[in-house]
């Protein structure tokens, strides 16, 4: 997928909507494995909802630079960042649409359950929820929420305006990974 960010969208500095520079075209897989490990550790060490903690601070932190972007640029920026985002991942098969009320991001083949699979690793149980818990503090601080439905391999996951959706995520809408 290309990336078709606006330029309002985008750091004035990289011209990146994403938070990061790299300077490969697409990130490595093998990435995935350190993930998957580092979620598992945390929920070792901090128990359940320490890793609820970690993903939460993983949105609002690391993530600011998008909030800010999201705030700025509205649902627009949103479908920039995603395009951008998995454009950059290896195996990934997503397709983003957008509309004026949302922005929904269908994910064929998450890359990562891909990855994990193909390698023989055992996929930390809720591995898919932290897409709903970092999205969900990216969002915050744009008004922007999000409802992920599926997972393990496949979901979708709706982004709108604070207040669009009649009800609140369920957790059981997001799938239990498996390998």
């Amino acid at each position: 997928m290309a990336n078709s960010s606006s330029p309002s969208s985008a750091d004035p500095e990289t011209g990146s909507v994403l938070p990061y520079t790299d300077v490969k075209p697409v990130g490595a897989a093998d990435f995935y494995t350190a993930v998957n490990a580092t979620f598992r550790f945390i929920q070792r060490r901090l128990g359940h909802d320490g890793l609820l903690r970690y993903w939460a601070e993983l949105g609002r932190s690391y993530y600011a630079p998008v909030t800010r972007r999201w705030q700025a640029g509205g649902l627009p920026a949103v479908a920039a960042h995603w395009r951008a985002f998995f454009a950059a991942e290896p195996g990934a098969d997503v397709e983003v649409t957008e509309s004026e009320s949302e922005v929904t991001v269908q994910v064929h083949t998450c890359p990562a359950i891909k990855f994990l699979r193909d390698h023989n690793r055992e996929i930390h149980p809720t591995f898919c929820h932290h897409c709903y818990h970092v999205s969900t503090a990216i969002g915050e601080g744009a008004e922007v929420e999000v409802r992920v439905s599926g997972g393990n391999g496949t979901c979708t996951q709706r982004f709108a305006k604070a207040g669009h959706f009649p009800t609140p995520q369920s957790p059981e809408d997001i799938q239990t990974a498996t390998c």
